[in-house]
């Protein structure tokens, strides 16, 4: 992952003194991210505090149990892809509206009436098809042994690898939540807000705002419905005029491909299909599509993240590869009276229904 040539890559940061310490300060969280590394903590007191649930976490949680799960999970995300590009980008954001709200607990997948899957902003969320072909094949190899959670998770670095991006571990052994409430769901970011409150809502779920830069990133793939963005075509903050950071050429492209609001315009003004920084260098040319997308590079505490990220491929990879795992962390449940796993995806365990 890490196989480019890092005296290169140090000596062209030399020649932009600006971005010199900044470079270390970001090479620096990756490693602590990737690599987990804690402070060393003396306790002295005979009881300690239990370790974090993502602690709980490891690597090697199916050897036993099930240990071709994740070719499992490979091979039929391999597959779906194959047959439809979009679901790569559609499970990334499945599993992102997953862990956004009670955490990766595979709650987005819970098909109730006033659950999280049918609250307003998840209506246009793909990929539950993908998720219940790999559950049933993974419940005929290992019954109930493999969680929904841990299915989402693992699809969504696959998914990231088969688009082109890069690759990183996934540690097992989450467990599935049984709660899910369609307004908690509501207050995912829907592409209109400001930075202040997408740092807010990123520190909510322990990410900071480097984590916020970099998995904004993975808007280099995937579409979005015209009604996130509608109102940069023609009321911008209800002045009855287009955005002005919107270059008139892009304007007028997007006010042709929207006519429906469900219309679908890509995220990637340049190349959609491929998973690189292109995001990154769009946002220096005011070609971000959604509001947050273009607020990141406006914004003194996110735009130096983004010039770095596009002018540096390799330290993208990196960090949204740490960031993932990161996103990946939030909210588990791992503890023996915590969640169960799921038979089915889309239902809480028999024995569980009310």
């Amino acid at each position: 992952m890490l196989n480019l040539p890092f005296s290169s890559r140090v000596m062209r940061l030399m020649a932009m003194p600006s971005s010199f310490a900044l470079f270390f300060l970001l090479h620096l969280h990756f490693v602590i991210s990737a690599f987990d590394i804690q402070p060393v903590i003396t306790i002295t007191s005979k009881s300690r505090a239990p370790p974090p649930a993502a602690a709980l976490l490891t690597h090697n949680f199916y050897q036993r149990t099930c240990p071709d799960a994740e070719g499992i999970i490979h091979r039929k995300v391999l597959t779906w892809i194959q047959k439809d590009f979009t679901l790569a980008p559609a499970l990334i954001r499945l599993h992102f509206h997953d862990c956004a709200v009670r955490g990766c607990d595979a709650s987005i997948l819970l098909n109730y009436r006033s659950s999280e899957r049918s609250a307003y902003p998840s209506r246009t969320l793909r990929g539950f098809q993908v998720i219940d072909d790999i559950k049933a094949e993974l419940e005929r190899k290992c019954p109930k042994t493999v969680s929904c959670s841990d299915i989402l998770t693992a699809a969504a670095r696959d998914a990231t690898i088969l688009a082109g991006g890069p690759f990183w571990e996934v540690p097992f052994g989450r467990k599935d939540g049984r709660i899910t409430i369609a307004a908690e769901a509501e207050r995912v970011p829907q592409g209109h807000e400001n930075v202040t409150a997408l740092i807010d809502y990123f520190r909510h779920l322990g990410l900071d705002v480097l984590d916020l830069v970099a998995l904004s990133g993975a808007h280099t793939i995937g579409r979005a419905a015209c009604h996130s963005f509608h109102d940069r075509l023609y009321n911008f903050n209800r002045t009855g005029k287009a955005d002005p950071n919107l270059k008139p050429p892009f304007l007028n492209m997007l006010r042709k491909h929207c006519k429906n609001d469900m219309d679908l315009v890509f995220l990637d003004a340049t190349t959609p299909k491929m998973f690189d920084t292109a995001y990154f260098t769009n946002l220096q040319k005011k070609l971000g599509l959604l509001v947050t997308d273009q607020a990141l590079f406006s914004d003194e505490r996110t735009s130096s993240f983004v010039d770095l990220m596009a002018n540096q491929p390799f330290l993208f990879d990196s960090q949204f590869s740490a960031s993932m795992v990161k996103l990946g962390n939030v909210g588990v449940l791992t503890r023996k009276n915590e969640g169960e796993i799921r038979v089915n995806c889309n239902f809480v365990n028999p024995s569980r229904r009310k």
